[in-house]
């Protein structure tokens, strides 16, 4: 039998008008600290995101989750809190905040692959 691993994964949403409360789910980032694994996954989809405002900004959206993506996998042009170790970045990535784009709770669970898992979420939660 394959050795079960502890991860951490937030949904990460899109709230156009963060007056209004609401959001629509996508991507998720995910952290299993025994795989040394943090990275996150996204995907915009336009016509939803217009029908909460039609002046939603799409590329500001996408440039911020793009830089999400980038200080979860600590890659080039992440910044400082990219050079952090992988917990502290995950808790930085996932920290309450009132902005556009912002994570849910941070939830728990046990799997054998984190890439695998992380798809799997993305399927299940975002598409």
């Amino acid at each position: 039998m394959q050795e079960k691993f502890l991860f951490e994964y937030a949904v990460i949403r899109v709230m156009p008008r963060v007056e209004r409360e609401e959001f629509l789910n996508v991507g998720i980032i995910l952290y299993c600290a025994k795989q040394k694994f943090l990275k996150s996954i996204f995907t915009i989809d336009e016509e939803k995101l217009k029908v909460f405002t039609p002046e939603t900004d799409i590329e500001e959206i996408a440039e911020n989750l793009l830089a999400l993506q980038r200080i979860s996998s600590g890659s080039e042009g992440s910044g400082t809190i990219g050079s952090y170790d992988l917990a502290s970045r995950f808790r930085w990535l996932t920290a309450t905040r009132s902005t556009v784009v912002q994570c849910s709770k941070v939830h728990p669970g046990f799997c054998t692959d984190a890439q695998e898992t992380l798809i799997k979420l993305h399927k299940q939660l975002v598409l």
